[in-house]
């Protein structure tokens, strides 16, 4: 996550852009002699196609808006914010993050937020930055007003509104929920850092060594952000490697500190499992209700990155493509079950997300991830219908159920057929 230097002087400031653009001629350089020493260089991957949305609001942050709409999206879809991370742009991120495939298979919307160079020189989203880490300024702003596009253009659920992030795009992460609460259900910060951390100290100090608070005070730091609010405050995960020196470890340790004390949770998780196909410990710290209101995942053997697993299986997404997506785990998978946006298996009979008769959509999923998505309520450990309040069993991620929605937030259980 490499950013400009804070509060330099102008000589400093100076030599620091010339020896930025000699790393890059010199990475010009690389280039061009590692190419005519090993020969053509593969093939690219095909690029996912992105929409630009030029006219979306104020823009005071100066922010550019992408759109992945699945070809298949059912009435009232859930909608992923989505941030790329230093040196990136948005179609890196949507190449290589693994989200459009499954915004494909789960039928959510994406919006990608993309910063440049003439906000910051390397790229970065300024989360750091007073005018931009706070609610109704600068770039915080500008996504919230892509958010209000999406719902306005796009027929999306207000209520089903999450987002995501590595690095810088994780710091803004945690920018917008707590700028936001309002606004996001649930978010997931990928290597970044507790908001507001540089209310007292450098971006720098923040990333590496990190800096120690106590739950409360990271806590009222998120209070501080919009003080009017009452609750609830969304749901977040945590992701990092265990080898990160980039963003240390330290800092999601800071996060967890930060979101469980909101929550009213103590530091000791819930239940530990261990996740995916490189053991990812997972730890998740439950509401009173039974819901993962903070989630930790500590992924073995990777820096600093989002971590992807190529490949065709259920669990696996994304490409190694780029730089900051080290193979691993399929961190979007993950991301989208803890956003409980997740479907069962297309060929098993069960399409969440898809339409079908007329317009009603059809959603299958356990009873723990239809409340999640909005579509069920819970009362006395059962779980309801929204709209028909059907009782459809036992709150928990042991019971399936499919559920129609027609006419849109009217849901009914459709077990035997859907619609």
């Amino acid at each position: 996550m490499p950013l400009p230097p804070s509060g330099a002087a102008p000589r400093d400031r100076l030599g620091a852009r010339l020896h930025r653009i000699l790393l890059r001629l010199l990475a010009v350089v690389a280039v061009v002699v590692g190419t005519a020493l090993a020969g053509p260089l593969p093939a690219a991957q095909a690029s996912v196609t992105l929409t630009r949305v030029s006219d979306f609001g104020s823009n005071p942050g100066a922010l550019t808006m992408y759109v992945y709409r699945p070809a298949s999206l059912p009435a009232h879809p859930p909608v992923v914010v989505a941030l790329h991370g230093c040196t990136q742009n948005a179609q890196v991120y949507a190449d290589n993050s693994g989200l459009p495939r499954l915004a494909d298979r789960d039928g959510f919307l994406l919006v990608f937020a993309e910063t440049t160079t003439a906000n910051n020189p390397s790229q970065c989203f300024n989360w750091f930055q007073a005018g931009d880490n706070r609610r109704d300024q600068g770039e915080a702003l500008s996504i919230r007003q892509m958010v209000s596009q999406a719902v306005t253009a796009y027929g999306a659920d207000p209520q089903r509104v999450y987002v995501t992030g590595l690095s810088a795009g994780g710091a803004m992460t945690a920018v917008m929920l707590a700028t936001y609460p309002d606004v996001f259900s649930a978010g997931a910060v990928v290597a970044g850092l507790p908001y507001d951390c540089t209310k007292d100290n450098s971006p720098y100090t923040c990333m590496n060594p990190g800096v120690d608070l106590s739950p409360d005070a990271w806590a009222q730091r998120v209070r501080d952000a919009d003080p009017s609010y009452a609750g609830p405050w969304p749901r977040t995960a945590i992701w990092y490697g265990d080898q990160d020196t980039t963003v240390v470890p330290r800092n999601a340790m800071e996060l967890r500190d930060q979101w469980t004390a909101l929550h009213g949770l103590t530091q000791t998780p819930s239940r530990t499992t261990a996740i995916g196909p490189d053991a990812t410990r997972q730890d998740q710290y439950l509401a009173a209700d039974g819901t993962v209101a903070v989630e930790v995942d500590k992924v073995p053997g990777i820096g600093h990155g989002t971590p992807v697993d190529p490949g065709t299986g259920t669990e696996q997404c994304g490409s190694t493509g780029a730089p900051y997506f080290p193979a691993s785990i399929c961190s979007s998978y993950w991301i989208a079950r803890f956003f409980g946006l997740e479907t069962a298996d297309p060929g098993g009979g069960g399409g969440g997300g898809g339409g079908g008769g007329g317009s009603a959509s059809c959603w299958t999923a356990s009873n723990y991830a239809q409340v999640l998505a909005g579509r069920a309520t819970t009362s006395g450990g059962y779980t309801y219908a929204k709209g028909s309040q059907q009782n459809m069993g036992l709150y928990n991620t042991f019971v399936t159920h499919t559920l129609k929605e027609q006419p849109a937030g009217y849901f009914t259980i459709a077990d035997n057929g859907c619609p």
